[in-house]
């Protein structure tokens, strides 16, 4: 099975340590969710993996071969984020030509369809897309090369809800029917809880959880009810949240709930929006 391996991977900028001994893998044909704050290092890892910054310590290696400066291993990786590579002043559709030159198993029949379904102007210079179209160009290349490895970061920035909802469901079409390993760093979470199966969530450059998206949501819950009734129920339990409106509160603990609930409160099961942000709370 092919898997990278992150390995005490650190990185610092002048007085900022961006990423802080971070040790994971990503397996073969499979989605996972790299979730993070503003400033978490999701991005900074993504650019060390593939090779467009430099890790401060540590390694990352793709079926034990580094990564790093390695054209052949680096062609088994595509990350799609922000940065513009392509030339000043290039259109779309020479743009995809030329992805076709660098990745020999470049779709451009499926690039085109995609082209297509986004409505995307492919005449137009990459430069002078709308944030919403730059977007879908990368998301096209992304999908379209056919590398065991794609990096999507923040890949439905700018998208409208109708773009977003079709990018979701041809990454999952596309997953269907030819796995690959996808890694998704997202601000919307409740929107990729649909899709992932991993979740990696990091926190001031370190992974505070990295495990199945069902066990996660499976290792607490949430109880409400009256206040003095959740106040009671929660003292000496492990609780990393709570909300309370007017007479109401809700609690998420970390656990399984007891048979016997106090009068008046129910559980329910854990989001992985609200349990995100309950961990990356600023303590």
């Amino acid at each position: 099975m092919s898997r990278i391996e992150v390995t005490d991977v650190s990185k610092s900028f002048k007085d900022t340590q961006a990423l802080s001994h971070v040790n994971l893998h990503f397996e073969e044909n499979t989605i996972y969710g790299l979730l993070g704050r503003n400033g978490a290092g999701k991005s900074t890892l993504l650019n060390i993996i593939n090779n467009r910054l430099f890790a401060t310590g540590g390694t990352v290696n793709l079926d034990g071969e580094r990564l790093t400066e390695n054209t052949a291993a680096l062609s088994r990786c595509f990350l799609a984020n922000e940065s513009n590579l392509y030339p000043e002043g290039m259109k779309v559709m020479q743009a995809l030509k030329w992805s076709r030159e660098f990745y020999p198993d470049f779709d451009m029949d499926y690039a085109q369809g995609l082209c297509k379904q986004f409505g995307l102007p492919v005449k137009k210079k990459i430069k002078d897309l709308s944030t919403g179209y730059q977007s879908i160009f990368r998301n096209t290349v992304a999908l379209s090369v056919n590398v065991p490895f794609v990096f999507l970061d923040e890949p439905v920035l700018g998208l409208d809800a109708c773009h977003r909802d079709l990018f979701y469901r041809i990454l999952i079409q596309k997953y269907a029917e030819h796995p690959f390993t996808a890694v998704i760093a997202t601000h919307l979470i409740e929107e990729a809880a649909n899709l992932i199966g991993q979740v990696v969530i990091i926190k001031n450059g370190e992974i505070i959880r990295n495990e199945p998206l069902e066990d996660l949501l499976d290792s607490g819950y949430c109880i409400s009810g009256p206040k003095s009734q959740i106040d009671a129920y929660i003292e000496g339990k492990e609780v990393i949240g709570t909300d309370t409106l007017g007479g109401l509160k809700t609690a998420y603990v970390i656990g399984s709930p007891e048979h016997k609930l106090p009068a008046g409160t129910e559980t329910s099961r854990m989001e992985l929006q609200k349990l995100f942000i309950r961990l990356t709370e600023t303590s």
